[in-house]
């Protein structure tokens, strides 16, 4: 796999951040990030894997944040404002990680039309309750709510294959080695895998539809250490899917490919085969399967030290241009 240099990739500083990648195989081809979450660090994890891909696989990746617009600082807390989301009008897929958010209509109106030009989407962790809306329950999107009941489950359950449910490990005290189902061994996301594991918990997961592919499944360990035993009991029989794909078709009769991750905080990405999955998956998402190699580069660009998951840990001051390639 080729390696791009520094000098090969621009940066825009605006309220959002651009990676300019010049070479192929992701040449052409535009990935938009969304970020705004309060407890997983996306806005720390999702640039590190935006440089990854137009690094060292030639994507041009815009990442969007929240922002707070009193001072352009990304604020996590922020559940209104995602500035630059008409980047999307040029997507060929999004990667989102989104909690709880109500986004104002005429930036809400970009993701929709996104969705219904049948691109492919990774959506990772919260992104299964990527939306609430208590502030204006007349906005023609407040289906999208993870509690909808004329949509039921809203888009988590309805799009990815399920919503917010709950933590199935223990929150903060056990948790998650991935373990690959056999029967999709075979699967391209999965190529060069070799190892899996988080310190995030796994999520409990009720409704997933029977047209859900499971690629992996999270096995409850007993500590925050990757060589922790399993738990025993019946949390790890069944364990519960933590990575899986599908498709859906939106009211404009085009199909998605669509790949659920509930395993995805910044923490989580210091694992390897995590990083090398999810670029496996942008792949298959765009239908470039058969580009992805026996073991895909996935090193990180530059140094990559993220904040640990929990509630009001984001690390303030800190604006778009901050995540821009050094």
């Amino acid at each position: 796999m080729m390696v791009l240099s520094f000098a090969a990739i621009r940066s825009e500083a605006r309220d959002w951040v651009v990676y300019e990648g010049k070479e192929s195989p992701g040449q052409g081809r535009h990935i938009v990030f969304i970020t705004g979450d309060e407890e997983y660090r996306s806005e720390e994890g999702m640039p590190m894997l935006a440089k990854i891909l137009a690094v060292r696989h030639g994507f041009k990746c815009t990442v969007l944040f929240p922002i707070n617009p009193a001072d352009g600082t990304i604020d996590p807390n922020n559940q209104t404002n995602i500035v630059g989301m008409e980047a999307l009008k040029t997507a060929d897929m999004a990667v989102m990680q989104l909690r709880f958010r109500e986004l104002p209509d005429d930036q809400m109106k970009y993701f929709v039309d996104f969705l219904n030009s049948g691109k492919p989407i990774l959506a990772i962790r919260t992104s299964t309750h990527s939306f609430a809306y208590s502030r204006n329950r007349r906005s023609p999107y407040v289906k999208f709510d993870w509690q909808s009941t004329d949509w039921p489950g809203g888009f988590g359950q309805q799009v990815l294959g399920d919503t917010w449910v709950s933590h199935h490990g223990n929150h903060g005290k056990e948790s998650t080695r991935g373990v690959i189902n056999e029967q999709f061994k075979a699967h391209p996301i999965l190529r060069g895998i070799e190892d899996i594991w988080g310190p995030t918990d796994v999520y409990g997961i009720a409704h997933l539809p029977q047209d859900a592919q499971v690629l992996v499944y999270g096995q409850v360990l007993e500590g925050m250490k990757p060589t922790d035993k399993p738990v025993a009991g019946p949390k790890n029989n069944p364990m519960m899917p933590i990575i899986w794909v599908r498709n859906h078709t939106w009211e404009s009769g085009k199909t998605s490919r669509i790949v659920c991750s509930t395993i995805g905080a910044a923490v989580d990405l210091e694992c390897e085969g995590l990083r090398r999955l999810f670029v496996n998956a942008v792949y298959w998402g765009l239908g470039m399967e058969d580009k992805i190699p026996a073991k895909n580069n996935v090193t990180c660009v530059g140094e990559f030290h993220p904040a640990f998951f929990g509630f009001g840990k984001f690390k303030r001051g800190l604006k778009p241009s901050d995540f821009e390639l050094k």
